[in-house]
């Protein structure tokens, strides 16, 4: 080691081409279960929150810690494990993460307190954070490119019925079981998925071994066989992302005037120009710059961000506008959703298989103008009329966002060289849990400041008298139209996609 220096980490690789288990379908199987255990989990728990707050006798603040503190590990984690990913065994990450997650799942089953149900939800997303981003690297690296579309639309489409599930979910078994259930479920399904992934996931990706290495040392090229990660680029990185949605949820509970917002939001401000001043500097960066370079690879993490932002607004805020402005039960405008949770399911492989043949930009320009004619829908005619208009509102957001959402992994996959595939679809997915944490804090301090301000719709042509869920869906619409201007960044098509 050399003096001076910062601590760090360097990994021999052994390279080895990828075996590809016998059964693809069987592979495919367990990355879709993973995923949709993983995804149901963060927001199962949302309905079960008042039953929690009782038993403990906690504030809702408090309580909030439940879904918070699996989001941020789930966040701060992914473009590790996306990284780590590049140099360790898939099938150990995934069998490790999958028993972390049934430990978790465990701990918070017994839990005796708030605090210990906190700590075991923190060790789930410690868990969690690892299987949508291997999920999707493993299909990256197993299927061909030619039929990749159509797996990466199945992980897609089991994250958005987890997404608009969980609640129900959570809700039903709730009511049976009692909170606890839940945690017992995820525990049993975790544990089950572990021997299948030990039989399917592929053997022979690159491994290494860890050694002690200094970062600040000169920069020098790596010898053959050796790469480097850069363990303070990661920490800086992580903190960003934990700060920044740490801020949001404290913007959300404590007002966006609090000290406590802007005290995380500045940090997450100092952390990012850190991490951007060592992405230029190190030797061996954690988040290689030639990612930033690649014209096509960011056009589909900003795709992947901005749907995302979206899609997860519409599902929190369509509820509210149904029982505040149409006077529904929770359960009702609950069903509300469920078009639109269908169509994620039913037409994400059905995008995903477009895009491998014609390209990921067509049926993404298709899915993107659908979502914008779906919010604009809600914001003039939908708002405050009647909950079938509303139904229709979010099946479109549903159906466009199932033919953007496919094709974007599937164009971010296609742009990323064998040896970036872990550490972009780790920055990939972490934009796509960035964008479900921002969008319900951002729209909703628009609507609460719409709502204090009392004036009259944004939106001409709007004549209901829900003006400020107008006025949201409207802000929502206008993120759909950046999106397409971010997507016209993208190849073309199919060859180019290859190339």
């Amino acid at each position: 080691m050399r003096d001076g220096a910062m601590l760090g980490f360097r990994l021999r690789r052994e390279v080895r081409g990828p075996k590809k288990p016998a059964r693809v379908g069987l592979l495919l199987a367990v990355l879709v279960s993973g995923v949709l255990v993983t995804i149901t989990a963060g927001d199962m728990v949302v309905a079960v929150l008042p039953l929690v707050a009782k038993e403990f006798g906690a504030s809702e603040a408090l309580v909030g810690w439940v879904v918070t503190g699996y989001l941020l590990v789930l966040s701060v984690g992914i473009p590790f494990y996306g990284r780590i990913s590049d140099f360790v065994s898939l099938r150990r990450i995934f069998v490790v993460a999958l028993l972390l997650f049934a430990v978790g799942s465990l701990v918070c089953a017994l839990a005796p307190s708030l605090p210990v149900l906190v700590l075991g939800r923190l060790v789930q997303g410690t868990g969690a954070a690892a299987i949508p981003v291997l999920s999707l690297v493993a299909v990256t690296r197993v299927v061909e490119p030619g039929k990749r579309g159509t797996a990466m639309g199945l992980i897609s489409s089991s994250g958005g019925v987890g997404i608009a599930a969980g609640p129900v979910l959570g809700g039903a078994v709730g009511q049976i079981f009692g909170w606890s259930g839940l945690f017992w479920i995820t525990t049993v399904l975790a544990l089950v998925l572990v021997p299948c992934a030990l039989y399917s996931l592929p053997e022979g990706i690159p491994r290494g071994r860890l050694e002690v290495n200094h970062l600040t040392a000169p920069r020098e090229p790596s010898s053959a066989g050796e790469s480097r990660i850069d363990l303070a680029g990661g920490a800086l990185l992580g903190l960003g992302v934990g700060l920044f949605l740490f801020g949001i949820t404290q913007g959300q509970a404590a007002g966006f005037a609090s000290i406590m917002f802007w005290g995380s939001l500045l940090g997450a401000v100092l952390a990012a120009g850190l991490f951007a001043r060592r992405t230029v500097r190190a030797a061996h960066p954690f988040v290689p710059p030639s990612l930033f370079e690649n014209r096509g690879y960011v056009a589909a993490a900003v795709v992947a961000f901005l749907p995302m932002f979206v899609l997860v607004s519409a599902l929190v805020f369509i509820p509210l506008l149904l029982t505040s402005a149409n006077g529904l039960s929770t359960g009702t405008a609950g069903l509300v959703l469920t078009p639109g949770g269908v169509a994620v399911a039913i037409l994400s492989p059905v995008a995903g298989r477009l895009s491998d043949r014609m390209g990921a930009k067509p049926p993404i320009i298709a899915g993107l103008a659908m979502m914008g004619l779906s919010t604009l829908f809600v914001s003039t005619l939908a708002a405050g009329a009647s909950p079938v208009l509303v139904s229709a509102g979010i099946l479109g957001v549903g159906v466009g966002f199932a033919f953007a959402h496919s094709p974007a992994i599937n164009a971010a996959a296609s742009a990323l060289s064998g040896e970036l595939v872990g550490a972009g679809l780790g920055i990939f997915q972490g934009a796509l849990f960035l964008g479900a944490g921002t969008g319900p804090a951002v729209i909703g301090a628009l609507l609460a400041a719409r709502e204090e301000a009392g004036s009259g719709a944004i939106n001409p042509l709007y004549s209901l008298d829900a003006a400020p869920f107008s006025d949201a869906f409207l802000a929502m619409t206008v993120v759909v139209m950046l999106t397409l201007m971010a997507a016209l960044e993208l190849r073309g098509s199919s060859q180019e996609d290859a190339a």
